[in-house]
């Protein structure tokens, strides 16, 4: 199988989580879940003042773009470039240009793959992050996101909760 990349994809402005949704929604009914890994719109973080009060809100860090994590081929380039919103692909003419290392590092966006010795069914403990010292049964991983799933008890029920490959380690 080909190397998934990152993809720009160019929409009409304000589009964005409207595109994403739509493309998840065609991965899910074409079982394109292989093919087409990861959609975002990303996100930052901005302090406004309003009325003399501070606000934290998100914004979109590029208006007018989503980020694709695909495997580029026919079938995934005619699936994006006809999405109701995509203008197309970002790059000479209509071939995509996937981006490099250097350009995601700012994105946040982890290219290096952690290998785990977990799987599922398996036991973890929550070793950093917001659930450290939590430990639980693996439902789901995700090798594109590098994320496990696990069930916490909160609030007296078992509540699913994603967390990232590099904050977690098997029990022995």
């Amino acid at each position: 199988m080909a190397e998934a990349s990152w993809y720009v994809v160019h929409t009409y402005s304000g589009y964005e989580n409207k595109v994403k949704a739509n493309i998840e929604k065609t991965i899910e009914n074409r079982h394109l879940e292989e093919e087409i890994l990861e959609v975002r719109v990303p996100m930052q973080d901005v302090v406004e003042l309003k009325n003399g009060a501070r606000k934290t809100v998100q914004k979109k860090m590029f208006p007018g773009y989503v980020l694709i994590n695909m495997v580029m081929n026919d079938d995934t380039w005619y699936v994006v470039r006809n999405t109701r919103g995509v203008t197309g692909f970002v790059g000479p003419g209509s071939k995509p240009v996937p981006l490099s290392e250097a350009e995601m590092k700012p994105l946040g966006i982890k290219t290096e793959n952690i290998s785990v010795d977990f799987a599922e069914g398996d036991t973890i403990a929550v070793v950093a992050g917001v659930w450290k010292d939590t430990i639980g049964a693996v439902q789901k991983m995700d090798y594109g996101k590098q994320t496990a799933t696990i069930n916490v008890e909160l609030f007296g029920r078992e509540t699913p909760v994603e967390i990232s490959f590099a904050e977690v380690r098997k029990m022995s």
